[in-house]
């Protein structure tokens, strides 16, 4: 019974006959149903919270027992509850993962009866690709870390250095962002010739434009000053924006292949290769047999 509901449902809203008030009503229980998931989660994500801290605090902890004198790894802390708020932030982080399945589908099945059928099928094929890619540059982004942290305490090593964990914790967690949005952008580059917006050609004369804001964002979201880092993420984005174009042409191929004007752009004039001319007599004649009627 509840199947054939949310079925009808679905429908209902597809073919435009629910009322703002309904919708307004699905989109509450929608946000019931996904802050609910993420709570659990959340609570779930206490109990490891800890072991997930110790996991990200293990570049910076390697290097202190390596140089400092007392062979220990100890954080400071600004405020009272300032190690208990990153114990906290964690278990949001790992209540989100958790309940992603559910808050992606509550959101999913609050847009997808806007959508026509071939956007949904793009939908499906771009959450697949993008959570790898969003992964993958997760995972970079602490390999940076660890490359970097002993370029930046090694500098003041007759200095004490007292990390702050907030700050730490706050540095590591936007690094894995901006590097799990940076792998996205090519994603997002693919997208928008599937939606017919830019072509391959184009995309491909862009490319020079495209590798310098990349070192640019690079250079902005990477730590440390040297090249090196920097260029580690500037090459993997610049290796799948040419993935992307590559895709793009397969995608205008067979976009051309399946339509009826072949390859031609949006602005190109088709030839007309038989033409049959219209002898102004016949135009003539056309006009006064449809305008001179008697009634």
């Amino acid at each position: 019974m509840a199947t054939r509901r949310r079925q009808t449902q679905f429908q209902r809203a597809a073919e435009g006959q629910m009322s703002l008030m309904d919708h307004i009503r699905e989109l509450r229980s929608r946000l019931f149903k996904a802050s609910l998931a993420v709570v659990i989660g959340m609570a779930i994500g206490l109990v490891f919270a800890e072991r997930v801290v110790e996991f990200l605090t293990s570049p910076y902890c390697d290097f202190a027992v390596a140089h400092s004198a007392t062979k220990e790894c100890t954080f400071g802390q600004s405020q009272m509850l300032e190690s208990f708020m990153v114990n906290l932030k964690v278990a949001l982080y790992i209540g989100l993962l958790m309940a992603a399945p559910v808050w992606l589908y509550q959101l999913w099945a609050f847009v997808a009866p806007g959508l026509h059928k071939r956007e949904r099928r793009y939908t499906y094929a771009f959450v697949v690709v993008a959570a790898p890619l969003f992964a993958l540059g997760v995972v970079l982004a602490f390999v940076v870390v660890e490359r970097s942290l002993p370029f930046f305490l090694g500098l003041g090593t007759e200095y004490t250095s007292i990390v702050n964990i907030g700050g730490y914790f706050d540095f590591v967690t936007s690094m894995m962002l901006y590097f799990g949005i940076g792998f996205l952008f090519p994603l997002l580059v693919a997208a928008l010739n599937m939606a017919g917006i830019v072509s391959a050609k184009r995309l491909l004369g862009w490319w020079r434009v495209a590798v310098f804001l990349m070192f640019v964002f690079a250079a902005i979201v990477t730590p440390t000053p040297d090249p090196f880092n920097m260029s580690i993420l500037a090459i993997c984005m610049s290796v799948l924006y040419f993935a992307a174009v590559g895709f793009a042409f397969l995608n205008d191929r067979r976009r051309g292949r399946n339509s009826m004007y072949g390859d031609l752009a949006d602005d190109e004039i088709s030839s007309i290769d038989d033409p049959t001319p219209v002898s102004p007599v016949d135009g003539q004649n056309w006009g006064r047999d449809r305008y001179d009627e008697t009634p």
